[in-house]
């Protein structure tokens, strides 16, 4: 007797644990990033794509021209296409 609830109790929590990890899972997955502290280096990395600023503090890259592309210490250089492709989105703040 005591094995036949033990059994169920397993399925249960078997059960449980597939439907709580199984629920929401989609195949979206971010690019992983590959920050660089200079640009010279971030264009090694990605010859065919244009480096951005990425802003970590407020989710933001900005492009080369535009008035904070380098500033500030909470930020590195990145590709566009992995900044884009990790959700940050592009400033709306205009070129110089």
């Amino acid at each position: 007797m005591l094995c036949s609830r033990f059994g169920k109790g397993v399925g249960h929590v078997a059960l449980s644990s597939a439907i709580i990890f199984g629920v929401g899972a989609t195949g979206v997955s971010a690019t992983p990033l590959t920050p660089f502290r200079h640009e010279d280096q971030a264009q090694r990395h990605c010859p065919g794509d244009k480096v951005v600023w990425l802003d970590f503090k407020k989710g933001v890259y900005y492009r080369k021209g535009q008035r904070r592309y380098g500033q500030g210490f909470d930020g590195s250089f990145v590709c566009a296409n992995e900044a884009r492709d990790s959700l940050y989105r592009s400033s709306p703040l205009g070129l110089r």
